[in-house]
């Protein structure tokens, strides 16, 4: 491992919960924030005033896949505090001051798609959310707010809304707080202006006025005019009142000193060449097929189990391989088997089970594609990049196709299938066939007239849809040259480059987040004004005044 604290596990289970408590009341969901202040994810900091480090996030994270899979009569879920006037104060100040450069970018991608995922449900899985704001939510806590469809706060004169970092730390409301006031809330660019550099926040009907919030209520109506309001939305949601759910157990997974390996992913790390291989499996048998066979077989469900396993792997290696800069990715197995599995989700995604495994691997490729890691796909002899495995080929950088021209029953073939073009859509609103294309019609009819035929490198080539197609005479020295190139280049550079050139189209409230991430936050974090001996970050809650370089860059 690249550091001597324990690996950052985020597997967890609500019996294991020191933060977060769920609750459920048929329709309605409760996702109550009780931090526990001792319990924080590394030593050397407490979370007071119900501020949040990785391991809250983590189990966020958690609960809300638990309400996804194990609570489909759920149709809306209330976000509020268990805390005495207090909802959330944020990002804890003092685990962001002791925390390495790294450990904080990686907290605020976490924390993002952690965030996005509850826009995401509420686009494509008819879960709704509301903040019931029950006392100040400073910071990261009115950004975990934003998040969620409407926002409802206490009017009792002392609770707030506020986004005060640049103020009191000289960083940014670096999870999504600026653009999701501005994109989504459309709070006036002025009084957003306002609102971001005073520390004491808006309350009651200024908040409201200002479209900080939706509502407000006095303290002997709140829970009333909460309840009420969840009730509303969960009456327009399609999700099912009376369906069993899916318990979400634990991944069976073991890890060595260089590898991680579960039943249908594995990583094994080249720690010399700084290289990760991935590899990701085909089924091993027949997929279930019918609903009432994908739910009794629940989270062992080759689609969901196969989710799951990919998408704790990259959290895995984004968190605890921080000098692993360049990803291999390989797929192994029968494509007709994957392309069996692309047929069966196609078929039964109005089911809400299938619909929800359908979701998580959207997000799971999409934590591919904004994994600040260089990503190329090696298609080799035993391959099945098809139909979905395709998308791991589309999501990466570079992709080479092993030609065999000599032996073309052997040769490395792939196939695209109709979940290429819109079925995992990218946080650009895009699929990866449009992005790669930039929405050009001819090359996309291309790709559309070619579904269902196997392709061999040159073929692929030809459709634009591989980067080389080396025989097996150059494949070797091709592929290894590329790769130590490619570990020798500044992966400062490359994660610049890399953000930039996988985003090239539509821009997004998404996009814009994790942009505004990479470059500004980013920047800000290294800056002296915020974490240099007298930076703002540094001396908060020293009774020090931060010293600023004053020189605009």
């Amino acid at each position: 491992m690249t550091t001597a604290n324990p690996i950052v596990e985020y597997q967890t289970h609500p019996s294991k919960y020191h933060h977060i408590k769920l609750s459920f009341n048929g329709p309605v969901a409760q996702l109550m924030v009780d931090i526990d202040e001792n319990a924080g994810l590394r030593p050397g900091y407490k979370l007071k005033l119900n501020s949040y480090d990785l391991g809250v996030d983590i189990e966020l994270n958690d609960a809300l896949n638990r309400i996804r899979f194990e609570h489909p009569e759920v149709r809306s879920v209330v976000v509020t505090s268990g805390k005495d006037r207090i909802f959330c104060s944020g990002a804890n100040i003092f685990m962001l001051g002791l925390s390495s450069h790294a450990w904080k970018v990686n907290f605020c991608k976490f924390t993002n798609e952690t965030r996005n995922g509850i826009e995401d449900s509420s686009k494509h899985s008819g879960l709704k959310f509301i903040a019931a704001v029950n006392g100040a939510c400073a910071g990261g806590g009115y950004e975990l707010a934003l998040a969620c469809d409407e926002i409802i706060l206490v009017d009792d004169r002392s609770s707030s809304v506020s986004l005060p970092e640049v103020p009191l730390l000289g960083v940014l409301p670096g999870t999504g707080g600026l653009t999701r006031v501005t994109d989504k809330r459309h709070v006036r660019h002025d009084l957003a202006d306002i609102f971001c550099t005073t520390t004491e926040g808006v309350r009651g009907q200024k908040a409201k006025d200002w479209r900080l919030v939706d509502e407000i209520a006095k303290p002997a109506q709140f829970n009333e005019a909460v309840q009420k309001r969840a009730m509303e939305l969960a009456a327009q949601s399609d999700r099912p009142a009376d369906a069993k759910g899916v318990e979400l157990t634990p991944l069976n997974r073991t890890i060595d000193a260089n590898s991680v390996k579960y039943q249908y992913v594995s990583v094994e790390i080249d720690r010399a060449q700084r290289t990760a291989t991935f590899v990701v499996r085909s089924a091993a048998g027949a997929i279930a097929s019918t609903p009432d066979a994908m739910v009794a077989q629940g989270a062992n469900w080759y689609p969901l189990q196969l989710a799951r396993e990919l998408d704790d792997a990259i959290l895995h290696m984004r968190t605890n391989e921080l000098d692993v800069g360049t990803w291999l990715i390989k797929t192994e197995g029968d494509a007709k088997s994957v392309l069996e599995m692309d047929a069966i989700l196609l078929a039964n995604q109005q089911h809400w089970f299938v619909r929800e495994t359908i979701g998580l691997l959207r997000r799971v490729l999409s934590r591919l594609d904004v994994s600040s890691r260089s990503l190329f796909a090696l298609i080799e002899q035993g391959s099945c990049f098809v139909g979905t495995f395709l998308e791991l080929s589309l999501a990466c950088d570079r992709s080479y196709q092993l030609a065999l021209p000599d032996n073309q029953a052997k040769a490395p073939k792939i196939a695209l299938s109709e979940v290429n073009f819109g079925l995992y859509p990218m946080a650009t609103g895009q699929s990866r066939i449009g992005r790669r294309f930039y929405e050009e019609s001819a090359p996309i009819a291309a790709a559309k007239a070619a579904i269902g035929k196997t392709l061999d490198a040159d073929a692929a080539l030809a459709l634009g849809l591989i980067t080389s197609n080396p025989d097996d005479i150059d494949w070797a020295d091709e592929v290894r040259i590329a790769i130590e190139e490619r570990s020798a280049m500044s992966p400062d550079a490359l994660t610049g480059m890399e953000a930039n050139l996988r985003f090239n189209g539509a821009e997004t409230m998404f996009t814009r987040i994790f942009g505004r991430l990479t470059a500004w936050q980013n920047w800000i974090f290294q800056r002296p004004n915020a974490v240099g001996e007298k930076g703002a970050l540094k001396v908060y809650g020293k009774g020090e005044k931060a010293a600023f370089d004053w020189n605009r860059v």
